[in-house]
């Protein structure tokens, strides 16, 4: 039996851990060598690189409505913070150095949460990671850089009018679990986030268009038992098009989903279910 860690013990020696997470987080922040975007203004940016959108309050099996509720307000406390934010060439766009804590204090209420090895909870702050999910598929359809992300590796909840490929979004926990981007072009970008209709919409803008556009796209999408576990498998590409001659320059792979299905097998969409006898004709029908 392998020996326990210290976060392990006991509630107390989690939350001590955490703290010592963030302590360490604050550090790192202050010695780092990023530039961290700090300017805002209200003043928008002409071009419209990428928008979006994405239902604040899905039909979730065993979750508690308010919790949903919650993180709509959570959500436009975010927005406050993070809207109109300009991250100048070189500089780097930081979560939770935008955000700030998201505590009782701050205005935060309880949301849903996917907690470390208890699965789904609730904790001040939660549904954050929708707001995450959205500044990341924004930064996906452009040229800007990753330079910190945080995969949610499992199929937490079935598909609830999804527009984006399957595993496309960021897990964000304050402040040590963070998602960043660097602005590697040699122009301004802006982020804008709002809640409109029942919804969370953003936008990313530039003060021009970038020589390339970009479009995400999820293939070989299916669940496979393995054992008796299910999970949903896919790939998704980031195929990256020159914009003048709508040539498609080249595709990267960005995902690829093999994920465990936590939510009531009986929503599996029956289907898309595939077996080994399966995938050899999709092999055979490919050649």
């Amino acid at each position: 039996m392998g020996r326990r860690l210290f976060c392990d013990i006991s509630p107390t020696t989690y939350k001590i851990s955490m703290k010592k997470e963030i302590a360490l987080r604050h550090i790192k922040n202050v010695l780092g060598k990023d530039k961290i975007a700090r300017t805002h203004s209200k003043e928008e940016l002409p071009n419209i690189v990428k928008s979006h959108s994405s239902i604040l309050i899905r039909k979730l099996l065993g979750v508690d409505l308010k919790l949903q509720e919650n993180k709509v307000t959570n959500i436009m406390i975010a927005c406050n913070k993070i809207n109109g934010i300009i991250i100048h060439p070189n500089e780097t766009f930081s979560f939770w150095s935008t955000v700030g804590p998201t505590d009782k204090k701050h205005g935060y209420k309880e949301g849903l949460v996917i907690g470390r090895k208890v699965g789904l909870t609730s904790g001040y702050g939660g549904g954050l990671c929708q707001m995450a999910n959205m500044i990341h598929y924004l930064v996906l359809n452009s040229p800007l850089e990753v330079t910190e992300l945080h995969h949610h590796s499992d199929a937490l909840f079935p598909d609830d009018r999804r527009r984006v490929p399957f595993g496309t979004g960021t897990s964000v926990c304050y402040n040590n679990v963070d998602y960043r981007f660097k602005n590697n072009t040699d122009q301004d970008v802006q982020i804008l986030v709002w809640c409109e209709n029942g919804e969370l919409c953003g936008e990313l803008r530039s003060q021009r268009e970038f020589p390339c556009r970009y479009k995400l796209v999820e293939e070989n999408h299916h669940y496979r038992k393995e054992g008796d576990i299910y999970y949903r498998i896919s790939q998704v590409y980031r195929v990256v098009i020159d914009r003048l001659t709508n040539e498609e320059l080249y595709r990267e792979l960005i995902l690829d989903n093999h994920s465990e299905v936590l939510y009531d097998y009986d929503l599996i969409p029956k289907d898309q279910i595939r077996n080994d006898e399966d995938d050899r004709q999709n092999k055979k029908d490919s050649k």
